[in-house]
């Protein structure tokens, strides 16, 4: 089944009668509707007022335009058999960097004729007739008007959805991971209490780990300064508490706030703590205010990268059996006495796409390669270069995803959010950026990140303030 564009210009095409607003507001939300009748109504009498139809198309190029040049989803409700009009809009989505989508509703005449019957305010049968007649020449034109897509609807068929909305089951996630990367702690006067009930939440619905972001302010990107961002060691002892057997770890604790030793003892008392359950994401770090502000070292990209890699070789030597010296490539140990010792493997991520030397490290030294949700297939290709080059098999390096979805029950709930989390930013870019939509269109997403090699995805929902949230997105996880 084809599935629409989304955002696109979206222009129907049919006689009155045809289905074209019960078509479209199956799908799209009110609001992305710009319909004929609705204006006549609120400039005129009624919908069908035709005295009012020039001030009512007046104002729906006013509206389209609006929409178009904000890059939202805009529906055009007319007839849709003028060439001039439609072109017209098809040119303004081409200036805004839309696709463009006209819809046919090929009703057959008799039901048409029927419907307009059963109407307050039939429209003459004459000008139905007239209608009627121009839909097919009308629709020969949309080929070489050079819309991106026509789509032709016959009778009463259902049509496709856009593609950000629901059109098949939930795809299942078998073999995919899910954890839960936490980046705002909105606690209130509990925070132990409700760092459980996330926990037990998380669990509950079927989260596989829980993540917490490292960091020593918060980032502008999540959250206001002020806010409170906690240390993660001592959070993730606190998680191990709640027994709820989720995995732990973080995503990503920079190797410039913390000796690689430090980090390797607290990873490794995790790890015993949770029977096994530990991990560790590592980065180089690129936030320069936090440093400056706790009184850290910032150094440049290429010496942050050479501790990366130091980093990651050192928790490597100090979980390895045994307590003898350690001479490696960048590191050399007079001992390597580390106790507890990991009850097993202890996985490292390595969080950053860089291809020349973060990916690099990922290959040599790394479990898994933390790299950006939309760039997945090009980085897993140099990842697997990189294995090859180094002598190392691909398969033992896994790629796991960052994910910040916006997701809401419905359209409606969800363009809802985006309007509450945006900030400054426009919707349309926000909704993008953030893959906003239903619980089932993130499943049918992660789905398709899993065909392209991805492991794990952690999720950070932008708008987490408590357990109820996470049963509420429920759907996206079980």
């Amino acid at each position: 089944m084809e599935t629409l564009p989304d955002p696109a210009l979206v222009v129907l095409v049919g006689a009155s009668g045809a289905g074209k607003s019960t078509w479209a507001l199956a799908r799209y939300r009110r609001a992305e509707v710009v319909s004929s009748d609705d204006l006549r109504a609120i400039v005129g009498s009624g919908r069908h007022d035709l005295d009012a139809s020039d001030d009512a198309f007046a104002l729906l190029e006013t509206i389209v335009a609006g929409r178009l040049r904000r890059g939202l989803t805009t529906v055009v409700d007319t007839l849709g058999l003028d060439a001039v009009r439609r072109t017209g809009w098809l040119a303004q989505a081409r200036a805004a960097g839309l696709p463009a989508v006209a819809v046919v509703l090929d009703t057959p005449a008799a039901l048409c004729r029927r419907r307009n019957t059963e109407r307050d305010r039939p429209v003459p049968a004459r000008v139905l007739a007239d209608q009627l007649a121009r839909v097919g020449p009308a629709t020969e034109g949309l080929e070489a008007e050079g819309w991106d897509q026509v789509l032709r609807v016959v009778g009463e068929e259902r049509a496709p959805a856009p593609a950000a909305a629901p059109v098949v089951p939930p795809a299942r996630r078998d073999g995919l991971e899910l954890v839960l990367q936490i980046s705002r702690f909105p606690w209130g006067e509990d925070p132990a209490g409700w760092l459980a009930g996330i926990a037990h939440a998380a669990a509950e619905v079927g989260f596989d780990g829980i993540a917490l972001m490292d960091h020593l302010v918060q980032i502008p990107q999540v959250g206001a300064a002020w806010e409170p961002i906690p240390e993660p060691w001592v959070t993730l002892g606190a998680l191990a508490g709640a027994g709820t057997g989720l995995r732990l770890g973080t995503l990503v604790s920079p190797v410039t706030f913390r000796p690689p030793g430090i980090t390797a003892k607290a990873a490794a008392t995790l790890d015993v703590l949770t029977g096994g359950r530990a991990f560790v994401g590592v980065g180089a770090g690129w936030w320069e205010r936090e440093h400056a502000g706790f009184g850290l070292p910032f150094p440049p990209a290429g010496e942050r990268l050479d501790l990366l890699e130091a980093a990651v070789e050192t928790m490597r030597a100090l979980w390895a059996p045994g307590t003898k010296a350690y001479d490696g490539e960048r590191v050399h140990l007079p001992e390597t006495t580390c106790y507890p010792r990991p009850v097993g493997p202890l996985p490292v991520v390595v969080g950053g796409g860089g291809e020349a030397r973060t990916l690099r490290v990922a290959a040599r030294l790394g479990d898994a390669c933390n790299v950006p949700t939309d760039d997945v297939v090009r980085k897993a290709a140099v990842l697997r270069r990189h294995c090859e080059e180094l002598g190392r098999d691909p398969a033992e390096v896994a790629v796991t995803v960052l994910d910040l979805p916006v997701v809401g029950n419905d359209r409606d709930d969800t363009w809802d959010r985006v309007e509450r989390l945006r900030g400054r930013t426009a919707a349309s870019t926000y909704a993008r950026r953030h893959h906003a939509g239903t619980p089932v269109e993130h499943r049918d997403r992660y789905a398709r990140l899993h065909d392209q090699g991805v492991g794990t995805v952690f999720l950070a929902l932008p708008d987490l303030t408590g357990p109820d949230r996470l049963h509420e997105v429920a759907g996206l996880v079980g």
